[in-house]
């Protein structure tokens, strides 16, 4: 039987503490400036384009397509590593799962699942539609 691959918890500090803590929710947001209107990745106090400190998380509809992935044959557990373009417009970088890596394409919508950490709060990767 494969072993699970193990995914370490996330460093939580007060800057990210509000995504990880609607991530226990179950709940995938996405950092929004009410200044310039635009959404970033990854979540963080400051605007990254205009400087801002208005910045509020607002729930993401969860989905995606894979701009470009890679699998990582070589590991004790294979995985695929993606960048992924949200629906909200940034892209992030995450893991592909729950897949045959092989049916893997650029493209292909994806949408989110929270997997659990070694003892921290859950990430968010994605699936295949």
């Amino acid at each position: 039987m494969a072993e699970t691959r193990k995914i370490p918890a996330p460093v939580v500090n007060v800057e990210n503490e509000a995504f990880w803590s609607a991530a226990r929710q179950g709940r995938f947001t996405v950092p929004v400036c009410d200044a310039c209107g635009k959404t970033h990745w990854y979540p963080r106090a400051i605007c990254p384009f205009c400087g801002s400190d208005k910045v509020q998380l607002r729930d993401a509809s969860g989905k995606g397509t894979i701009y470009t992935f890679s699998v990582m044959r070589r590991a004790k557990e294979p995985y695929a590593i993606a960048y992924v373009t949200l629906a909200e417009g940034p892209t992030m970088m995450t893991n592909i799962v729950d897949c045959d890596f092989d049916t893997l394409s650029v493209g292909q919508p994806v949408a989110v699942v929270f997997k659990d950490t070694e003892g921290g709060p859950p990430v968010p990767m994605f699936k295949p539609v």
